[in-house]
């Protein structure tokens, strides 16, 4: 009796453990079933969380326990071992802190667009330093003028403290008037001054193409009428135009155009001069002043030729020397004004006169002659033709004064003083005394 009730108390409690494991392989399945897998969850005490590949969510596992296993996220770490706790599974080298890897485009163009940004900016900083630079020269030479023509000026030269409606009309005609682009030039003689009037000739559209057309390249234009009177509208011109008035309306147009000139040192100008008129055979400037010369300060042993032809071919010609004597001889201007091509410049443009926005210098023709048509507003409409290369240098006076007496170098730097002090040009100290 006491073991049939010992048996029936332990299958009581045998079934009752039965359920129990029963309910609760049932509630482990149902889990497994209706929740995703979290890494984390799997290992709650694991200190080195796994990559962040392996947080994104995955299949529910199948039912099988030996599939189940298999479809496991990786572990990220070691099991563990007895006396340590996980460690992190080595990485291969050079992977512990990874380059920076550009692998879009747009990222490298954008990279590209900061590098070209930096340089334009560059590249605007340096022009308006440069434009600041020449705004300074500017001020600086028209202040010079300014200085040499008031009162306070030392230098004393004919015409300083005339006005400039007693200039007479015929000195007037090297200031070529641009009414389309409200400009007035003032042309000096071997100072570009070709290329200059090519330019106001296609800026004033005065001479017409083959085709009809103005001519838009001053480089186009013929050269043989570059110099042509007719072409250009100069202040001389005035009084045939407008009479009495005509002196009103230069007063007018100098107070609101743009006025500029361009100069060069005075020696050297004069050496180009002798160099183009007098050292190939030029008729007419050998009838008028070559043969002149020859007979004033010649040996008088030699007949003077009639023509420049036959002069060079008989070797006679004359000397820059002797160029010099007629230039300071009083008789020369007695007879007649000096030439525009030896004249100088403060006698040409008068601007003592006549207050000029712009003066430029040949040793500087190109920048300060880009200056002017940006300030003209013309920099995209025309370009400067190229300057001569076989332009006289200053590093030649030395050896072109040489046969000259050291006296009347002295004199014609006198001659020429005020263009050298208007215009900034250093006394040459060395030529006059050596």
């Amino acid at each position: 009796m006491g073991t049939s009730r010992c048996f029936r108390l332990a299958f009581l409690l045998g079934s009752v453990l039965m359920v129990l494991l029963i309910i609760l392989y049932w509630d482990d399945v149902g889990a497994l079933n209706l929740y995703p897998h979290d890494p984390h969850d799997l290992y709650p005490h694991d200190p080195h969380p796994t990559s962040p590949s392996s947080s994104t969510p995955t299949k529910p596992p199948p039912r099988d326990t030996e599939e189940q296993a298999t479809h496991k996220p990786p572990r990220t770490t070691e099991p563990d071992r007895p006396g340590e706790g996980r460690r992190a599974t080595p990485k291969p080298p050079g992977e512990e802190h990874p380059l920076p890897q550009v692998t879009d485009s747009s990222e490298l163009e954008e990279r590209w667009r900061g590098e070209e940004g930096k340089r334009e900016e560059e590249r605007v900083r340096q022009a308006e330093e440069k434009r600041e630079e020449e705004g300074r020269r500017q001020e600086e030479r028209r202040r010079r003028i300014g200085d040499m023509c008031s009162g306070n000026g030392t230098l004393e030269f004919p015409g300083k403290f005339r006005t400039f409606d007693q200039i007479p009309n015929r000195e007037l005609n090297h200031l070529i008037v641009d009414d389309r682009h409200e400009i007035i030039y003032c042309y000096v003689p071997k100072v570009a001054c070709t290329n200059w009037k090519r330019v106001m000739v296609v800026l004033s559209e005065g001479l017409l193409a083959p085709d009809g057309q103005p001519y838009r390249d001053p480089q186009a234009l013929p050269p043989d009428l570059i110099h042509n009177s007719s072409l250009h509208l100069t202040f001389s011109k005035f009084w045939r135009r407008y009479g009495r008035l005509s002196r009103h309306l230069m007063r007018v147009k100098l107070q609101s155009y743009t006025k500029f000139l361009f100069v060069r040192d005075p020696f050297v100008r004069l050496i180009s001069a002798f160099r183009n008129k007098f050292q190939q055979p030029n008729e007419d400037f050998y009838r008028q002043f070559g043969s002149v010369m020859l007979r004033r300060y010649g040996n008088g042993t030699s007949r003077v030729p009639e023509s420049a032809a036959e002069a060079f071919k008989a070797g006679i010609q004359p000397s820059f020397s002797e160029f010099v004597r007629y230039l300071l001889d009083p008789q020369t201007e007695q007879e007649q004004p000096f030439n525009e091509h030896w004249r100088q410049v403060y006698r040409l443009c008068h601007p003592c006169q006549i207050h000029y926005d712009f003066i430029g210098t040949l040793e500087n023709l190109e920048d300060d002659s880009d200056q002017l048509l940006r300030i003209l507003g013309l920099e995209d409409q025309i370009k400067f033709p190229p300057s001569n290369r076989n332009r006289t240098a200053t590093s030649w006076e030395r050896d072109w004064f040489a046969e000259v007496p050291a006296e009347l170098r002295r004199k014609l730097y006198s001659l020429y003083e005020p263009d050298f002090e208007l215009f900034g040009y250093p006394k040459p100290e060395s030529l006059l005394h050596h």
